[in-house]
């Protein structure tokens, strides 16, 4: 088969056709790896968004290259709910809403959680770091620690992140406690 020519009148419903069948991939992808977690196959997802293993090697040739696409999309959304949090009017409220809203998504899909815990596919500290903007900002409330900064967010964020990992703990009723606790401790 030969690739489409511009002249090709089939070239611009078949690069839409491909974005589609990618976008089904990624959101196969992340419904398998949050459901079952990183032992699911390729083929696996390949059955689940429709398509042919084919379809899904063109443009991710690993397995490893699936993960990383899934988890920079959920990095991508995270990153732009900690933006919202920091652009909201009351900094203490947006922070007080912010971490359960993490700790929940986390609870919910490993993946995420064991990449924001590793930062090995994708760099968590761009968001730690704005996690640790938005604690700056809620401290003049009054009612956060003044003494609280981005060293303590690394230290309690990630610290009860990996625990609940390695303790492979999945009931988001647990994960809101430690959100909760994780609020607390940074309650002046």
């Amino acid at each position: 088969m030969t690739p489409p020519t511009p002249s090709d009148p089939d070239a611009p419903h078949r690069r839409l056709d491909a974005r589609r069948n990618q976008e089904r991939v990624i959101a196969a992808a992340r419904e398998l790896f949050a459901e079952q977690g990183l032992q699911v196959t390729v083929p696996q997802v390949a059955d689940r968004a429709g398509v042919g293993r084919a379809t899904v090697y063109r443009s991710y040739p690993s397995k490893e290259d699936l993960i990383v696409a899934v988890v920079q999309q959920q990095f991508q959304e995270l990153e732009q709910r900690t933006r919202a949090a920091l652009d909201g009017a009351d900094a203490y409220r947006e922070w007080c809403s912010f971490v359960p809203d993490l700790f929940g998504r986390l609870a919910r899909d490993r993946v995420l959680a064991d990449a924001f815990f590793e930062g090995r596919l994708v760099p968590a500290a761009r968001i730690l770091d704005l996690i640790g903007q938005l604690v700056t900002a809620a401290r003049s409330s009054g009612k956060i620690r003044q003494d609280a900064g981005v060293l303590d967010i690394r230290v309690l964020l990630c610290g009860v992140v990996r625990q609940l990992i390695v303790l492979d703990e999945r009931d988001p009723a647990v994960w809101r406690r430690y959100a909760d606790l994780v609020l607390n401790a940074l309650r002046s």
